[in-house]
């Protein structure tokens, strides 16, 4: 090496020679790094959106204790073998040694709430909420772009947000957005065909000015004139997620209509599995207009359907359909996805006659890490549902198999997309464009390795949700402007050019950090830390199925937490299953708002 750059080491404090002006750090992967502290580094607390800046610049040496988790951006200088890395900034993860901040009880709701500010602001300012100003695309500071799309998906993304934040703040600035984005959704973006009892949803409206254009197929580049089947679940998230909260019993006739649009248009009979495509005229998988997309199935059409929609409407009803449902996609990608013979990471493309599609689009043979951490934590969910030892065994082969293939074990946090197959002389598997790290893939790993910890008890799964937890909450949270990057450098630096600059595009909405917020907060609460949470609801008079309230908060293992504790409009309401997780709601002709509280057993 014969040049200086910057870069980020995290690891744990292995020594400290404070009269020396140094301190070893180990990374992941168990390298030692000498970090030199004679470039008089700066040095941070971790903290949440919206709290101040804590400096500990002064604490340095009495904070570098063995043992202790930390981040430390730096130069190398060509000096050396090793070069020396000389520290300019540190972020420690809380006061104290053995400690994390992500790990308070309210961390991740009150990250869920400054998020849920963030947007509310920028799509509806200081006004009502109408969703007729709308706009897919938000700037960096939550500023509307000139664009005028409105996309199905990214609205019923911040639906699901804003009622996730209601259900763990109660706040009812965040349902009303929910409610109101739900109705925008139903009345400008659903059509009904009563011939085939189905229904639809569109890819978007273009909005100009009084006129609105409807766009039917999708203007995706992926799935440009085409009805992907991600769009349709993806339209179901946030009514669904509203659902939950108040038994509207149109939002679940709406579910159950585009379920059945799966069934009769995009469920192989034959061989199995989900298309993922149809073209928008004979509503056909095999249409030759829908060129490379014709015939295909993918990690979307078939995995997908379990975080975006089904679960949460298993949840809300305990309709044994849906686990049926869900039980029929984790079967299928338990069965088709592994591909250990060729490569580490599942395969995500299929055709018709599951035969690996290594060639389609961008994708080629490559892995989405996040996909692989995506499956292994919603087949550790749907282990609690219906325990299979097919479930457990491969969501912890992936946890097993995924750090050292698709994480960063120097600088911490995952990768986006890498060559599922190693050249020969290749170290690594090599990134399909670059080396940045995307804020889903985060929660991904995140939720895999909590819910990996919570049901194995396994330590090391819990290192590795805390490294990834750490990696996000130094590096995503947006101090300046509000709200998450959606994209930073290898060094955790924030990549702000072209869409990966917005706060809202196509692929961003408020989904994925919000449900990162919503399942942190179960997982580290109600899981590992034994900490009570509370829950709210505000149920339609005519809404959930015998006036029961179903208030489980995700697919936890029976018995794992009970209700201590119901509130009905801040009185006191004992008629409940504290095992079964129901609540029997009294007769009313109002909408009631409910507060439940849930304790895990062993902190009863």
């Amino acid at each position: 090496m014969s040049f200086t750059f910057s870069d980020t080491i995290a690891g744990t404090v292995s020594r400290h020679d404070p009269v020396g002006r140094a301190f070893g750090l180990v990374t992941a992967d168990g390298r030692e790094f000498e970090i030199s502290l004679a470039g008089d580094p700066s040095a941070e607390l971790l903290r949440n959106l919206q709290e101040p800046y804590v400096d500990a610049s002064g604490h340095i040496d009495d904070m570098l204790e063995a043992g202790r988790f930390l981040f430390v951006y730096g130069v190398f200088y060509p000096e050396g073998s090793p070069p020396r890395f000389e520290a300019k900034r540190l972020i420690f993860m809380d006061g104290k040694a053995a400690e994390f901040r992500f790990e308070e009880k309210n961390w991740w709701v009150d990250q869920l709430e400054k998020i849920a500010g963030f947007y509310r602001q920028a799509q509806f300012g200081e006004g009502p909420v109408d969703f007729a100003g709308y706009r897919t695309e938000i700037r960096l500071g939550g500023e509307k772009t000139t664009s005028h799309v409105q996309e199905t998906d990214t609205i019923s993304r911040l639906v699901y947000g804003m009622a996730s934040a209601f259900l763990l703040t109660g706040d009812e600035t965040y349902l009303e957005v929910a409610e109101q984005g739900t109705e925008y959704l139903r009345e400008h973006m659903r059509f009904v065909d009563h011939d085939e009892d189905v229904i639809y949803w569109y890819h978007g409206l273009s909005v100009n000015g009084d006129t609105e254009k409807k766009l039917f197929t999708s203007e995706f580049g992926d799935d440009y004139h085409a009805i992907p089947m991600y769009e349709q679940i993806y339209a179901l998230a946030g009514p669904v997620q509203t659902y939950r909260i108040t038994g509207d019993p149109r939002i679940r006739r709406d579910a159950d209509a585009t379920v059945r649009l799966f069934d009769r248009f995009f469920l192989d009979r034959e061989q199995g599995g989900y298309f993922s495509h149809v073209d928008p005229i004979l509503m056909s998988p095999d249409h030759e207009s829908l060129g490379e997309n014709r015939e295909r199935k993918n990690w979307n059409s078939v995995g997908d359907h379990a975080p975006a929609y089904l679960i949460n409407l298993y949840l809300a009803t305990g309709d044994r359909r849906y686990a049926d449902m869900l039980e029929y996609t984790f079967d299928t990608i338990v069965e088709r996805f592994p591909d250990d013979t060729h490569s580490p990471f599942v395969q995500e493309r299929f055709h018709r006659d599951w035969s690996h599609d290594t060639t389609h689009g961008w994708q080629q043979n490559r892995a989405v890490v996040g996909h692989n951490l995506k499956i292994a934590w919603n087949l550790m969910r749907m282990h609690t549902l219906r325990p299979k030892d097919s479930y457990l065994g491969l969501a912890t082969a992936i946890g097993d198999t995924m750090p050292a293939v698709g994480s960063d074990r120097q600088r911490g946090g995952w990768y986006d997309v890498v060559e599922r197959v190693k050249d020969a002389g290749q170290e690594a598997h090599h990134f399909a464009w670059h080396d940045r790290k995307a804020w889903w893939q985060q929660e991904q790993a995140i939720l895999a390795y909590l819910i990996l910890h919570g049901l194995t008890g396994r330590e090391d799964f819990l290192r590795d949700a805390r490294r990834a937890e750490a990696f996000y909450n130094a590096f995503f949270l947006d101090h300046d402007e509000g709200a998450v990057y959606f994209n930073v450098l290898a060094s955790g630096l924030p990549y702000l050019l072209g869409t990966e600059r917005l706060k809202g595009s196509h692929s961003m909405s408020m989904y994925h950090s919000a449900e990162l917020c919503y399942l942190g907060a179960v997982y580290n609460n109600l899981l590992i830390s034994g900490r009570p949470m509370d829950f709210w609801f505000k149920p339609h008079p005519d809404g959930f199925p015998g006036r029961v309230l179903r208030v489980a908060p995700d697919l936890l293992p029976a018995g794992r937490v009970r209700i201590t504790e119901v509130e009905i409009d801040g009185s006191p309401h004992d008629d409940y299953d504290a095992q079964a997780l129901t609540v029997r709601l009294p007769e009313t002709p109002r909408q009631v708002k409910v507060r439940v509280r849930l304790t895990p057993e062993q902190a009863s």
